[in-house]
């Protein structure tokens, strides 16, 4: 099957890369001239632009919008929108808001346009491992481009089966499912990531505490001199909280145990925002969830107004000194 890959970032490029390892041939634009040629080098058909990007795709179209989310994606929706025809269909695979999924999709129809958008999961390593995706959209359209997404998703690997699934979509058993109209799919996406956020905290509040349990604060018959790559190790073995994400974390201790090379500055590319804001729509407690974005936040800042304000309510009331200004009295 043909798809048009717009974007060929870190995930964009290895799903092109992906889909032709297995026989798909894909059409490809990136705003570098020097990444598309490096694309065409390995079997894509080159594109200069976007209308040359549509000229060059069979009928029905299908093209894939993997793209940083908000303007730059909305942008290039609009584009494709006046470059497209009947029956095409545009895949919005990026981390977008589903409430904007909605909006495109409502751009679309009156041309007679179809919409998806994909929830993707699978980072740099999608290439060897494949692509867990969450999909939105028409289900006779959905249905159209499964050959695609089948070649994307993981499959079945090794993983046993879940007693009692006989009767439900085998789809979610191979990495990727149709979750529901327009929207759905980035929606579950949202929420995937937001629970990423939570467990990911869980971690690291979890090794800062086994690393810090030599600190001089701890009394000396209670310090642990532990080794963090092992214990990580360990706990991928097995344990109840082996995970990728834990899987992820054995391979940065085991290179650089103090992890020397990372400020402890921490991005959020939206999807935690977005989920604590669905939480507080539907009236949903999202404690986890909500701390973990909040940190985040936290960790971008050496000292926030908030921490001075209480720095300076501890002076009124009990003439407590910050660390390193203490008088000696």
């Amino acid at each position: 099957m043909q798809l048009g890959m717009i974007g060929l970032g870190r995930m964009g490029g290895n799903i092109v890369r992906r889909l032709m390892k297995n026989s798909h041939s894909c059409v490809v634009y990136d705003k570098s001239a020097d990444t598309v040629r490096e694309f065409a080098g390995e079997g894509a058909k080159p594109s200069q632009n976007l209308a040359d990007f549509v000229k060059q795709l069979s009928v029905p179209r299908a093209a894939w919008v993997m793209l940083p989310a908000g303007h730059i994606t909305d942008e290039t929706i609009v584009e494709l929108s006046e470059l497209m025809s009947a029956d095409d269909i545009v895949i919005d695979g990026g981390n977008s808001f589903y409430q904007d999924d909605i909006r495109h999709a409502e751009l679309l129809k009156p041309k007679g346009i179809h919409f998806v958008d994909v929830g993707t999961s699978g980072g740099i390593w999608g290439f060897e491992r494949g692509y867990c995706m969450m999909i939105g959209g028409d289900k006779k359209v959905v249905d159209h481009l499964d050959p695609i997404f089948k070649t994307l998703a993981p499959g079945r690997g090794n993983i046993d089966r879940t007693p009692g699934r006989d009767r439900r979509d085998p789809r979610a058993e191979e990495g990727y499912l149709h979750c529901g109209p327009v929207g759905a799919g980035h929606f579950v996406k949202m929420v995937h990531n937001g629970i990423e956020y939570g467990v990911m905290q869980a971690y690291a509040e979890g090794f800062d505490i086994l690393r810090n349990v030599s600190s001089p604060v701890v009394p000396e018959n209670r310090r642990y001199q532990l080794e963090l790559p092992d214990i990580a190790e360990v706990w991928r073995r097995g344990s109840v909280i082996s995970s990728w994400l834990l899987d992820l974390t054995a391979i940065a201790l085991a290179a650089d145990p103090q992890l020397t090379q990372f400020t402890g500055q921490v991005a959020d590319s939206g999807e935690g925002r977005w989920t604590v804001q669905a939480a507080i729509e539907e009236a949903v407690p999202a404690e986890v969830l909500s701390s973990a974005l909040y940190t985040r936040f936290r960790s971008r800042q050496d000292h926030t107004f908030a921490e001075r304000i209480l720095s300076a309510m501890r002076h009124e009331f009990g003439g407590h000194q910050e660390p390193g200004t203490m008088t000696g009295d």
